[in-house]
C-alpha cells in the first residue's frame, strides 16, 4: 500500500474532517487529498493551525496513543495581560471539566511570547476592545482534551481570543500559509513527529476519530 502524508494549516472556522456538517465549510474547502487520506486528531472549528493527515496507521497510533505523549505548541491570544502566577499555575496543572468530570492536566511549559506575526491575521479578525489588552502565550502540552488549551486559560482568568496550533513534535507551519498544504516523504514525516518505524505500535480502534465518512 502507498502511504501519503500531508502537513495542512487549517483556517480558522473550518471542520477537522472532509465532510461539511450544517453549511460549515471543511478541510475538502481548502485541500484536496486521496480518498484513503484523512486527518490525525482533530483541531476545534475554530481553532487554527496544524493537522496531519495520512493513511499511515502507525502515524495514527503514535498521535493519538495516550502512552505516546507527543508534544504540541499552541501559540494562544488572551484577553488581559497574564500574570507570572497565573503562567505558573498553567505550568503546574490545572483542574478543568471533560465529560462532566473534574480532570487535572499534566505539568506543561508556558510563557509569554511576543504576538506571532508569522501565521497573519485571522479572517475574520479578533474583535478587539480598546479597553482590554490582550497578550500571547505560547503553551506546550502533551495530551490533548475537548478545548483543554481554552479551559485552562479561562481556569486562570484569562479567556482565550485566537487559538493556533504551531507545532506537533518538531513539524511546524512555518511553511505554510493559512489553507495550505505541503506533502512530505515517509522519512521526512517520521523523523519530525519522532516516530521509529521498526518500534511496534498499539491499534486505536477509533482510528481516525473524525472525517471517516465518505466523501
Amino acid at each position: 500500500m502507498l502511504y501519503r502524508y500531508f502537513a495542512l494549516h487549517k483556517p480558522f472556522n473550518v471542520l477537522s474532517q472532509f465532510t461539511s456538517q450544517e453549511g460549515k465549510k471543511c478541510l475538502k474547502d481548502f485541500f484536496s487529498v486521496p480518498r484513503d487520506v484523512y486527518p490525525v486528531g482533530r483541531l476545534d472549528y475554530d481553532s487554527e493551525g496544524l493537522l496531519v493527515a495520512t493513511n499511515d496507521p502507525r502515524v495514527t497510533s503514535e498521535l493519538l496513543h495516550p502512552s505516546r505523549g507527543h508534544e504540541r505548541a499552541y501559540w494562544v491570544q488572551v484577553e488581559g495581560i497574564i500574570t507570572p502566577g497565573a503562567l505558573e499555575s498553567l505550568r503546574k496543572g490545572v483542574d478543568i471539566q471533560v465529560k462532566g468530570q473534574s480532570f487535572h492536566t499534566l505539568p506543561c511549559e508556558a510563557q509569554l511570547i511576543a504576538p506571532p506575526g508569522e501565521v497573519g491575521e485571522r479572517n475574520p479578525p479578533i474583535r478587539y476592545r480598546k479597553s482590554v489588552p490582550d497578550c500571547w502565550i505560547e503553551l506546550i502540552i502533551k495530551e490533548g482534551k475537548n478545548r483543554q488549551v481554552r479551559k485552562m486559560t479561562a481556569k486562570v482568568g484569562y479567556p482565550t481570543l485566537r487559538l493556533i496550533r504551531w507545532r506537533i513534535g518538531d513539524l511546524t507551519l512555518s511553511a505554510l500559509g493559512q489553507g495550505e498544504m505541503m506533502e512530505l516523504s515517509q522519512p521526512e514525516l517520521y523523523k519530525l513527529l519522532r516516530i521509529n518505524k521498526n518500534q511496534p505500535y498499539a491499534t486505536i480502534n477509533d482510528r481516525i476519530r473524525k472525517g471517516r465518512t465518505d466523501r
